[in-house]
């Protein structure tokens, strides 16, 4: 991207993320799994998306990745190391997270929300340094934030919110990168910006990035890898061009035969009753 947004975060590419995994994993609720054997290798520098219909666990898995949930049963690795074993500090370093959730906040600036995102650098009194300070002012030119600065958080629209929230996971300088429905409650432009900065982050600061999508259009434009989930398993995964072709997606959301049209990325309407051709 050009202009003020082609910055780069200081000091993030130096530490050569080898990215995250999930091996055997069994995601749920109160020792119930939702989603069951799950083999997920999400390397650095690259892009994975979970997509599948509503409720098939896509969610439980990014929140049983991030450490949100429990694993019923099996382990998840970040560079390598048992994500467990890593303490609350440490986990913050290592991996960052955006959420459909919306914090409450009381008297916060945008600004004073995205340097929440530096509290694992500066020790036990939360004083930010001069090269945090430029981390945040970096990371809020980079997620287009930076106009909105000393505007009340609570104040914004959902979509301006999610930006903000982008930047403060962006501002922990993570190895990993987890996120839920980022593009929910954008529009297209901010959609296109929003998923252009993840590919950046993988391409050029290493980041391993995973992010459950709706949208398969825009999953299959950022996207290395995809990864199918559906009936509590993961049903397919692999690359764009080897996911999104007519009997992979037409099964994974029960379509009707040869309704995903993989030269547009758009899925055909069935035929309205008692008229030809399509609806």
């Amino acid at each position: 991207m050009a202009g003020e947004k082609d910055v780069r975060l200081a000091g993030a590419a130096a530490a050569a993320p080898r990215g995250l995994a999930a091996r055997g994993l069994d995601a749920g609720y109160v020792g119930r799994a939702v989603v069951s054997g799950v083999e997920l290798e999400v390397r650095a520098g690259e892009v994975t998306t979970l997509v599948g219909p509503n409720g098939a666990g896509k969610s439980t898995i990014l929140r049983t990745l991030a450490a949100l949930l429990e694993p019923v049963a099996g382990r998840v690795l970040v560079d390598g190391e048992p994500l467990r074993r890593l303490g609350a500090v440490e986990r913050a370093r290592r991996l960052s997270v955006v959420l459909t959730d919306r914090p409450r906040t009381e008297l916060l600036t945008c600004e004073d929300v995205v340097e929440s995102g530096r509290y694992p650098y500066t020790g036990r009194f939360g004083a930010l340094s001069g090269h945090d300070r430029e981390v945040v002012r970096r990371t809020m030119l980079l997620t287009n934030t930076w106009g909105m600065r000393d505007e009340d958080f609570m104040r914004l629209s959902d979509g301006q919110r999610q930006r903000v929230l982008l930047a403060r996971a962006i501002c922990q300088e993570p190895d990993v990168l987890l996120l839920d429905e980022p593009t929910s409650y954008l529009d297209v432009r901010y959609q296109v910006e929003l998923l252009s900065i993840l590919r950046e982050l993988a391409r050029t600061e290493g980041v391993a990035v995973v992010a459950t999508l709706h949208e398969l259009q825009l999953a299959r434009v950022v996207s290395d890898q995809v990864v199918c989930v559906r009936d509590g398993r993961v049903f397919a995964c692999g690359t764009p061009a080897e996911v999104f072709v007519p009997e992979v997606i037409d099964a994974l959301f029960d379509l009707e035969p040869g309704s995903y049209d993989p030269a547009t990325g758009a899925v055909r309407l069935p035929a309205a009753p008692g008229r030809g051709g399509e609806a």
